[in-house]
């Protein structure tokens, strides 16, 4: 079995307990993760193999985030620890009903975001492995970051490997250009990634902030989505970037913080085919109805490593299969707390197969 590589940062999640704001608790969970090592995690709980890629500082945090990916059987042999930077921190303050959940970060300096691409062995991370997974967030983090994630997404493809990205546009740290900021910036910065990409994941929002598409006049606030329009948007997609074999995209109909119906759709570009997930017993699309989300961070990347899982094992990379799988993986994770999907392969496929009543299983 040949490793799936992810490369971005990971950080100190510092969380609020119980829905609580952050002013008003002087006692806070913390746990470790990012986006990239959420995927690696996912893709280990799976049953399958990865090898996580970053930089962190020589001191003990930085040690106990490489426990937790350990811990799930992430190989951590080609992260660079370095001299200088720090360990990132976001704080998250955990939403209810009609008050969103609201995240801070605190990345500035950190380990990742100052190392040149050079510092890292790409010639020997790529060694027996399938595939690459990259995401917006990381270039976001500085120049220097960009950089090395342009320079991870050519040498995987120099390697034979497939590379996929998920645009995860984030807003609050696209500001690294003295000039361009936000949406500028990252279309600018991502569309020099994109020549490199074979699978695109992303969201309705994604796809418009850092591509310029969109889902026709669908507003992602209002609870409800056209998903019809979804198929003209990764053809946009494929039209914009003839390397990318696949779009992803994930449709999100957030009721309240604490309801949200889940969904995706997978577009197969040599088919110029799209497959829905989840399906009704007529082959209708119908989403999952989440009514009591313990916690939705890390939502998409567990669809991300759900996905990638799927297209990576012969009895499921079908792209119905592949689309089924990562939606069901994503529709459990909101019911762990922490940013990794602790969900079995067993468990994954029972909600595929229509056990979804969360009854004690004995």
């Amino acid at each position: 079995m040949k490793s799936v590589v992810t490369f971005g940062e990971i950080m100190a999640r510092i969380a609020a307990p119980d829905n609580m704001r952050l002013r008003q608790t002087r006692v806070f969970d913390v746990t470790y993760a990012g986006s990239e090592a959420s995927v690696a995690a996912s893709i280990c709980n799976f049953g399958g193999k990865a090898r996580y890629v970053t930089a962190l500082p020589k001191h003990s945090l930085a040690e106990a985030t490489m426990d937790a990916v350990r811990s799930v059987g992430v190989d951590t042999s080609f992260v660079l620890r370095t001299d200088t930077g720090r360990l990132g921190v976001y704080f998250l303050e955990t939403g209810a009903n009609q008050r969103p959940s609201n995240v801070i970060y605190d990345r500035a300096d950190s380990a990742v975001s100052i190392t040149p691409p050079e510092a890292y062995d790409w010639e020997n991370i790529f060694d027996n492995a399938q595939w690459l997974h990259l995401s917006g967030i990381t270039p976001a983090l500085t120049e220097n970051a960009a950089k090395a994630t342009l320079v991870a997404a050519q040498k995987a493809k120099a390697a034979g490997v497939t590379v996929s990205i998920d645009l995860n546009f984030r807003g609050k740290l696209w500001n690294w250009h003295a000039i361009k900021k936000g949406k500028e910036l990252a279309q600018e910065t991502m569309k020099k990634i994109l020549p490199f990409i074979d699978v695109v994941i992303g969201n309705e929002e994604d796809c418009h902030d850092v591509l310029g598409i969109r889902a026709g006049e669908t507003d992602v606030h209002s609870g409800t989505l056209d998903t019809a329009r979804y198929t003209d948007v990764a053809r946009q997609v494929v039209k914009m970037f003839p390397n990318v074999s696949k779009v992803a995209i994930t449709l999100r109909e957030s009721i309240s913080a604490t309801h949200n119906n889940w969904g995706a759709i997978l577009f197969d570009a040599a088919l110029d085919q799209p497959f829905y997930a989840p399906l009704d017993a007529n082959g209708n699309y119908e989403s999952y109805k989440i009514t009591n989300i313990v916690d939705r961070v890390g939502g998409g990347d567990s669809f991300a490593g759900g996905l990638i899982f799927a297209l990576t094992t012969p009895e499921l990379s079908e792209p119905q299969d592949a689309v089924r799988y990562a939606v069901a993986a994503s529709c459990l994770k909101h019911s762990i707390k922490g940013d990794f999907n602790y969900s079995t392969r067993a468990e994954v496929e029972r909600l595929m197969g229509g056990s979804a009543s969360g009854r004690v299983v004995r």
